[in-house]
């Protein structure tokens, strides 16, 4: 799944045109290295998003088959470090 996609169906990023942005503005990162937006995210990846009040970091858990998830069960889908 694209790393716009994922963030938005996981809920961690409210919508994908979001997503998309973040992306091409060079705040996301997989592995330590800057994602484009068309990168695939695997189970065990380690995202980053740099905010402007600060950092997040996100372990990948498990990739959603279906467009959106509940809010309820995204600890599934991704673990904050």
């Amino acid at each position: 799944m694209r790393i716009d996609k994922w963030l938005s169906s996981v809920n961690v990023i409210k919508r994908r045109t979001i997503a998309s942005d973040m992306v091409k503005s060079g705040v996301v990162y997989i592995n330590g290295l800057k994602a484009k937006a068309s990168k695939n995210v695997s189970i065990g990846d380690k995202i980053t998003i740099e905010y402007l009040k600060g950092t997040k970091n996100y372990e990948v858990l498990q990739i959603p088959k279906t467009k959106t998830i509940p809010k309820s069960k995204k600890d599934e889908y991704f673990k904050e470090i």
